[in-house]
């Protein structure tokens, strides 16, 4: 929806600047109009998978089990529902225009931030097992490798944090200026060294024996890459050089809507593949910490179960209902993330932009704050994960 080509067929739909026949959105059509229409397609494209999956998140509340009748429904029916998709995708592109990509934008910039959460968990999850796994191999195989290949990533993550700041510096802002990203990437650096140290302080190590610098290079590097994506949506052109101010006749715009947006731009790009990966983890990881499964609402197949599973399918050559006892996951909440997901999408897509007044599509503050409040939280989860165990001794964090 957002390519050229599609654009230039979205507007020959009679829902599309149909405001002000004789104004300048016409006579700056491609400018203004033009290049709002594949955000307001990719708004509804969006919108019709976040609805999908809300029906099915509300249709599948309290399945306990593959003997409930809608359990079928979850896991067939596929023709059905694909065509239930297509008539909800149909119906949103005859939503009025009004005030539906402002209400709608709200509704992304929520559901973002709680994907953005997701994704932090899933990231801190993902450095602890891989610490911990390493750890184990180191073990039992009594090699150094595995030691020398945890220093190696360590090093390089630090580095590349370090390298993520510069840069941050160096593009996002500017003597006398930009102080608000001064503040946050400072800020952002100063929580990222107080993790590192509390990581290795004796007492931690005590507590959790696995805890290490691995975990904290991970936290330092995503926490880097999340103020990245905040410092993108600045709506500064001094402190922004995502912005594009040149218009077609040559002249520029100055002004908080004075400038176009360019689509697929570094953070997009890198968070688009950052979203891809942690919907794979929802979709098809179950965690080795208790926490993160009871979080996510999945269950830890044992591996005396799995073996007789495997053995099973491998024998008959089938699949089998596992789940006639009881669910392996939540299928109303993981309905409900691929709900988050939808509208995470949809602002990675857009650039976390809303339209103006003027009918551009203009950058806002809502989603720096939304993006940095996103890194604050990460960073104080995973220090609850580091004292937590200090905190309530009469607790298992095993």
């Amino acid at each position: 929806m957002l390519s050229p080509g599609v654009e230039s067929q979205l507007h020959k739909l009679p829902w599309v600047c149909e405001k002000g026949a004789g104004s300048s959105i016409i006579l700056q059509g491609h400018i203004d109009c033009g290049s709002l229409l594949g955000h307001r397609a990719a708004y509804r494209m969006c919108f019709a998978m976040a609805a999908f999956f809300f029906i099915f998140c509300l249709l599948m509340i309290c399945v306990r089990s593959s003997r409930d009748p809608r359990a079928a429904i979850q896991n067939g029916f596929w023709f059905f529902k694909f065509l239930v998709f297509v008539g909800i995708t149909v119906g949103a592109f005859y939503i009025p225009n009004g005030s539906f990509s402002n209400v709608w934008f709200y509704f992304g910039v929520v559901g973002s931030f709680l994907f953005l959460l997701i994704q932090l968990v899933l990231v801190i999850d993902f450095a602890h097992s891989w610490n911990q796994r390493w750890l184990s191999k180191a073990e039992e195989c009594d090699s150094r490798a595995w030691y020398a290949g945890l220093f190696f990533f360590t090093i390089l993550f630090y580095a590349l944090s370090i390298t993520a700041v510069v840069l941050l510096f160096i593009y996002y802002t500017q003597p006398g200026a930009c102080y608000e990203g001064k503040v946050f990437i400072s800020l952002n650096l100063t929580l990222c060294v107080c993790i590192s140290i509390v990581a290795v302080l004796p007492k931690v190590q005590d507590a959790q024996p696995n805890s290490g610098l691995l975990q904290a290079s991970v936290i330092t590097l995503y926490t880097m890459f999340v103020t990245w994506l905040a410092l993108s949506n600045v709506p500064d052109q001094k402190c922004n050089p995502h912005l594009l101010t040149h218009f077609g006749n040559g002249t520029i715009l100055a002004g908080p809507e004075g400038y176009e947006t360019q689509w697929w731009d570094a953070p997009s790009i890198v968070g688009l593949i950052v979203f891809i990966l942690c919907t794979f983890f929802i979709s098809l990881r179950s965690s080795d910490h208790r926490q993160v499964n009871t979080l996510m609402q999945t269950e830890e197949c044992s591996p005396v179960q799995e073996a007789t599973q495997q053995q099973v399918v491998i024998s008959e050559g089938r699949a089998i209902d596992n789940e006639q006892d009881s669910v392996t996951y939540s299928y109303s909440f993981f309905h409900f993330c691929l709900v988050l997901a939808s509208l995470h999408i949809m602002m990675t897509l857009t650039n976390w932009y809303r339209p103006g007044e003027t009918l551009k599509m203009i950058s806002t503050w809502t989603a720096v704050w939304v993006k940095i409040c996103a890194s604050w939280a990460g960073l104080l989860l995973y220090l609850w994960t580091l004292v937590a165990p200090l905190l309530l001794p009469n607790r298992d964090f095993s």
